[in-house]
């Protein structure tokens, strides 16, 4: 059996070439603040794999996307192991664009503190007087480059998301940024009506878009999971604070408290945090992992 080495490693996921495919798969690790931490969180990257499987199905006439199968069975041998079962995506090769592509349909996090300071998101002017996590007239498309390892992303206005497009495909710089603009508004309205009609609000989300051998622009890397969106529960919403989220929170609440954890977290945060990923699964698919 042949074994493979993953040549790509983020803070979550490890990628792994196999021939004229890619095997992604997405580990229990959880990051906060840029750092690895040192707990694992169960059936986590199992939700994040099925999640992202759940909405590349669901929009996928909207646009082509990078998902093969989830399914082991057409992955090589080396994938029919316990550790990867559940949690790996056998993908089409992409060139990937090097844009973070963020959509935000609601105010908060960073939009709202800039918001605050200068009435603007990312150089765009919003309406007076919006609250904390109120609902945007229109969701807004605000780009960011992406950061190697260990750094952090930089927002970046639409214009210079066609400069740094055309410094890497010229002549097509402004057709890039645009389609990518325009899908990921699409994506975004198409799957935040869906959530909300399940109990879920998606105030914003980040997609990441490649390019196949024709030139085509496709959806890659995750989609719409817990680690790339800001989902909130509708039921209690209310705008003029922060709202509880089915995410990370509670790690990132239980660090900030406590600041010399050493990233360590106890086991009734891993407990909560994992149960949050399953609740946002179970609610948006209306099945059990």
């Amino acid at each position: 059996m042949t074994e493979y080495k993953p040549f790509k490693e983020g803070k979550v996921r490890e990628i792994y070439d196999v021939g004229d495919a890619l095997v992604m798969v997405a580990t229990d690790r959880i990051s906060a603040f840029d750092v690895i931490l040192k707990n694992k969180i169960t059936k986590k990257g199992a939700v994040l794999t099925q999640m992202s499987k759940f909405w590349f199905d669901y929009t996928k006439d909207l646009l082509p996307n990078h998902m093969i199968s989830v399914d082991t069975a057409d992955m090589p041998p080396f994938f029919r192991q316990p550790q990867f079962e559940g949690n790996s995506m056998l993908c089409r090769k992409l060139t990937m664009l090097p844009i973070e592509c963020i959509v935000r349909g609601y105010i908060t996090g960073s939009g709202w503190a800039s918001y605050q300071k200068t009435g603007k998101v990312c150089g765009i002017t919003l309406p007076e007087g919006l609250r904390e996590s109120d609902k945007l007239p229109e969701p807004i498309y605000t780009p960011s480059t992406k950061a190697d390892l260990g750094d952090h992303d930089e927002n970046i206005s639409y214009e210079q998301s066609i400069e740094v497009l055309e410094k890497h495909f010229p002549g097509k710089g402004e057709a890039y940024a645009r389609k990518l603009r325009d899908y990921t508004i699409a994506l975004y309205k198409k799957c935040a009506d869906y959530a909300l009609s399940r109990g879920i609000i998606i105030a914003d989300t980040k997609f990441e878009f490649g390019l196949d051998e024709a030139g085509n622009v496709v959806l890659g890397d995750e989609m719409l999971t817990p680690d790339s969106s800001r989902f909130w529960p509708l039921e209690g919403y209310e705008p003029g604070h922060g709202q509880p989220s089915f995410d990370k929170q509670f790690v990132r609440d239980w660090l900030k408290a406590n600041p010399d954890s050493d990233y360590l977290l106890p086991q009734d945060v891993i407990d909560k945090t994992i149960d949050k990923y399953l609740e946002a699964y179970e609610l948006l698919t209306g099945k059990k992992l």
